[in-house]
């Protein structure tokens, strides 16, 4: 009975170890997030600034749109993708002194934001949703 017992606690203590690093990993880039660059702000910050400068531009079927989009993304990290898309799209917004999102910067905001392998599910969606993807295509091409 002591050697199983000993065995567990050996299983037990591999198993702790490895999700403490999971963990630490996740909590270390959020950590490296927040520190501040060399304007005085960090990407969390000018995440946030994009979101709450261009909050009132974004109507009920936009926010649908990114709500679709960001639907592959597991639960538990939607809403940190969420947010970094919106913000893309919200700085996008500004830079092109738009005043309201439109379906076209929530699209280009999203080639932006994302890696090369969320695309798939964007020309999928899109395609889904009888929208035209080619006005993209450079887009898609170009990143990453």
């Amino acid at each position: 009975m002591s050697g199983m017992f000993a065995a567990f606690i050996v299983i037990w203590t591999i198993i702790m170890v490895i999700l403490l690093a999971i963990g630490g990993y996740f909590m270390f880039r959020k950590f490296l997030k927040r520190l501040p660059k060399e304007d005085g702000k960090s990407v969390i910050d000018w995440e946030e600034y994009y979101i709450e400068q261009t909050l009132h531009m974004w109507g009920e079927e936009e926010k649908n749109l990114l709500n679709e989009l960001v639907k592959p993304v597991p639960q538990l990290f939607r809403d940190v993708a969420k947010q970094k898309i919106a913000s893309k799209i919200g700085q996008l917004a500004l830079e092109k002194n738009k005043t309201k999102i439109t379906k076209d910067v929530i699209i280009e905001g999203y080639i932006l934001a994302t890696p090369k392998r969320d695309h798939k599910y964007l020309m999928k969606t899109l395609k889904n949703l009888n929208i035209d993807i080619s006005p993209y295509q450079t887009l898609l091409d170009k990143e990453n």
